[in-house]
């Protein structure tokens, strides 16, 4: 027979629960200042309710009602270099952790309201309802809730998006040398996502302080957690990866205190992360005024049966016994936050002249001005200010024939010499003697503990990055060993790292760099071969850089790693091996945004190009020789922000026509919205439509001959100029 041996985890998972004697000896002054704190965000919730009750909440109001235990119980222990970020159900997360920040510590008795707990109150009232005053100058409402000086990093409308930020706010907790951790917050819809669980997974391989706290409450919209997962004990999760998980009666905020604290100490020495399982309760919908009865999937004897065990009922019932503070003390607390919110109200809310008796309206002058739209969508460059600009033509220094992927490499590793805060990360780049084309050779050799190995996870460590970027105190550099898997990462690279700063307000820089590879040509198919840069162009916060020989690689690179946006650095596995003028050992200039190159001139056509087609464009003009001569424009900067349409306009002022070149597939096409731009802005000076070269409507294939006709080369430009010479 065979023999079984039951296995045991290793790491701990435990239920926390607290008797009469531990709430007989709990700090009077830990429960007064949870339950003040409770009671401030349960009636802020029930006004903004009755707001969005009027029609003054523009989109969702996700209430917490119901919730406050765990959010309250898990941040009062909390400092205000801890930083949090939830998800679109993050009020109460938001204004614990705000509030905790702006009053003292050491307080005595019930709390009241001070002037800095006032303008909390106000100021997240205006962004939930999109007006200028609020934290993200109205562009967050909801869902988007950020305070970075109060360590209130940011609430998520993707369910899960945030989780893997929080793990980079640890890592640089962690590599600044402090003991301040990080606590993402989430619910059980989330538990389930595979970035969460990606990030469970890298968290704990690199021991980072980051709690990963779990409000289960039941339900994600309407479906019950049993019929989403056979484990609804979902701190259980944190067995499979080793990572300590409490389990916690989220109604009992003094027993989520306990299990905090016990998290803390051990996230606080050092550790590694933790898991935490609140078991709450939302008392409505998903969104707005109603309870889940009212739509169908919960029913009014389950909601009764919670509100029984309502988290501030259940606690002010232990405070009156325990005489630290009397019934009308409590009263007046209640009485008080009420009326400062509806005063704050009154400041932006007027009777609307059209309406019905008693309908009110947002007072015009409140709202963001319409001009604001677009400020922020990206940084003014001010840190490029005193930057040492360089042109090959021009330069001082001494220059050779370079490799492409040595000066890849060398470049890097003088950023990370010069720079302390500049650390890579991606699959391999630690291993391989440089990653597998070599660009991290230089850098591992100089700084091994800044190039860090990743797990397959392009989520996690892109949202890693991403939170990292945003805390401030490092410059990650993100590789992705194929451009496609972008699209893995796509949340976190399209959804978190190009929206943050303009959705959080426009302020924050995020100077988060990612280095992919286009390996068209390779043979490796359909789902490692594409060109990304029509597809990354639609997103308006990034910036996208494409170099084409070595010496603009180095002053790209510099630029990208100054820059305080987010920049995707392109390369192409063709240039790798190539050689070209690049610096000997001058590895400190920068090139300019917004500044094309042009790489030949002429009078009947402009081309315009990047990447390894410059050299194929290059090839096919001198193949045609005199039967037309062109201006080669190399693109370089390939965002709408960044494009150099001073260059672009006076080639076509002279040649009157235009021919965009690219290698990749024509449905991801970057020359598509260019030649429809260049069309609409200099209609008058064509002659004809903008000609095109592009790769075939299908993805490269293995096969070699199904490859190469799926992708343009020197051949198709040839064949293109051919045309237009004949035309």
């Amino acid at each position: 027979m065979p023999k079984h041996v039951n296995l045991k985890p290793v790491s701990p998972w435990v239920e926390v629960t607290l008797g009469r004697r531990d709430r007989d000896t709990a700090e009077p002054q830990v429960l007064l200042d949870l339950l003040g704190r409770m009671q401030w965000v349960r009636t802020f919730e029930e006004y903004v309710l009755e707001l969005a009750g009027q029609g003054l909440v523009h989109g969702p109001a996700h209430s917490s009602i119901g919730q406050e235990g765990g959010a309250i119980g898990s941040i009062l222990p909390l400092r205000t270099d801890d930083m949090i970020n939830g998800s679109h159900r993050g009020h109460h997360q938001f204004l614990a952790k705000a509030f905790g920040h702006v009053l003292p510590a050491g307080g005595t008795g019930v709390p009241r309201v001070t002037g800095e707990v006032r303008e909390v109150l106000r100021r997240t009232l205006a962004e939930i309802c999109g007006l200028a005053d609020g934290y993200c100058r109205g562009r967050g409402g909801s869902m988007h809730l950020q305070w970075r000086e109060a360590g209130a990093m940011g609430t998520n409308a993707i369910v899960g998006g945030g989780v893997p930020q929080a793990a980079g706010f640890a890592w640089a907790m962690r590599n600044a040398g402090t003991d301040a951790v990080s606590v993402t917050y989430f619910g059980d819809g989330a538990v389930n996502i595979g970035s969460v669980l990606e990030t469970f997974n890298l968290a704990a391989a690199w021991k980072l302080p980051v709690c990963f706290f779990i409000e289960n409450n039941l339900y994600a919209v309407s479906t019950h957690v049993d019929a989403a997962t056979a484990e609804p004990r979902l701190s259980a999760r944190g067995l499979g990866f080793n990572i300590p998980s409490w389990r916690v009666d989220g109604m009992d905020p003094l027993a989520v205190h306990v299990a905090m604290t016990e998290a803390l100490e051990h996230m606080r020495a050092g550790n590694g992360p933790t898991i935490i399982e609140a078991e709450v309760y939302r008392y409505f919908h998903q969104n707005g005024p109603f309870p889940g009865s009212a739509f169908g999937y919960r029913d009014k004897a389950e909601e009764a049966v919670w509100r029984e065990r309502d988290p501030i009922a259940q606690l002010r019932s232990e405070v009156l016994r325990r005489e630290l503070a009397t019934q009308e003390e409590l009263d007046a607390q209640v009485d008080e936050v009420e009326g400062v919110l509806r005063e704050l109200g009154e400041q932006f809310l007027e009777a609307d002249p059209d309406g019905k008796p008693g309908q009110r309206r947002i007072i015009a002058g409140a709202w963001p001005d319409p001009g604001f739209v677009d400020v922020g969508i990206r940084g003014d460059l001010s840190e490029l200010a005193g930057s040492r600009y360089e042109e090959q033509e021009t330069f001082s220094g001494e220059l050779a024939e370079r490799r492409f992927i040595d000066v890849v490499s060398e470049v890097m590793a003088r950023r990370m010499e010069m720079d302390p805060s500049v650390v890579v990360m991606g699959e391999d780049v630690d291993g391989l003697k440089g990653g597998t084309n070599g660009a991290t050779r230089a850098p591992l050799a100089a700084f091994p503990d800044r190039v860090l190995g990743t797990p397959i996870s392009e989520n996690a460590f892109a949202g890693l990055a991403g939170g990292m970027a945003l805390d401030g105190r490092v410059r990650p550099v993100v590789e992705f060993m194929y451009a496609d898997f972008m699209w893995v990462a796509a949340d976190q690279l399209f959804n978190q790292v190009a929206k943050a700063r303009h959705m959080f307000g426009g302020e924050a820089a995020v100077p988060f760099v990612l280095r992919s590879k286009l390996a068209a040509g390779t043979g490796y198919g359909s789902q490692h071969s594409m060109d990304p840069a029509g597809v990354l162009a639609t997103a308006p916060g990034l910036r996208i850089v494409a170099p084409s020989n070595p010496f603009d690689y180095v002053g790209l690179m510099n630029t990208a790693l100054a820059c305080d946006d987010p920049v995707v650095v392109l390369e192409h596995v063709d240039l790798y091996p190539s050689s070209g003028q690049g610096p000997v050992d001058d590895l400190d200039y920068r090139l300019p945004v917004g500044k094309a190159a042009v790489r030949r001139t002429g009078d009947d056509l402009t081309i315009i190009s990047y990447l390894s087609m410059v050299g194929h464009c290059l090839d096919a003009l001198d193949v045609v020789g005199d039967r037309i001569s062109a201006d080669l424009i190399d693109l370089r900067w390939l965002d709408r922000a960044s494009l150099d349409w001073d260059t672009i306009e006076a080639s076509v002022r002279k040649t009157n026509q235009v021919l965009i070149v690219e290698q990749g597939a024509a449905g991801t096409s970057y020359g598509g919205w260019l030649a429809d731009e260049i069309q609409r802005r200099l209609f008058d000076w064509l002659d004809a439509p903008v000609h095109r070269v592009h790769g075939s409507e299908a993805s490269p294939s293995i096969s070699k001959v199904l490859e190469r006709a799926a992708i343009a080369r020197t051949d198709e430009v040839v064949a293109a100029l051919n045309d237009i010479a004949a035309g």
